[in-house]
């Protein structure tokens, strides 16, 4: 059963969301307390990553640790899924 829904979740529609599920859980322990609360919205679409903040700071700080991110949310997904991250 375990396998049939992977291999279901690994070709849906849904399996961004639910990955986007998982990074919301851990983005605090991911990227710290202060980039977490001030983080709007984080969603999977393919292979890219889009972070939404209205704090533009958080914004340059995001775009210096694209890489960095990149990395981080791949180890946690326990996948190589993102390959780009997009902020607004």
């Amino acid at each position: 059963m375990g396998d049939a829904l992977k291999k279901f979740l690994h070709s849906s529609k849904l399996r961004g969301d639910i990955q986007a599920l998982q990074i919301k859980d851990v983005w605090e322990e991911l990227m710290g307390k202060t980039i977490a609360k001030y983080t709007d919205s984080i969603k999977i679409y393919g292979n890219k990553l889009y972070i939404s903040t209205k704090v533009a700071p958080l914004k340059q700080e995001l775009l210096f640790q694209k890489e960095n991110i990149i990395l981080r949310v791949n180890e946690a997904l326990k996948e190589n899924i993102i390959k780009e991250v997009i902020i607004n």
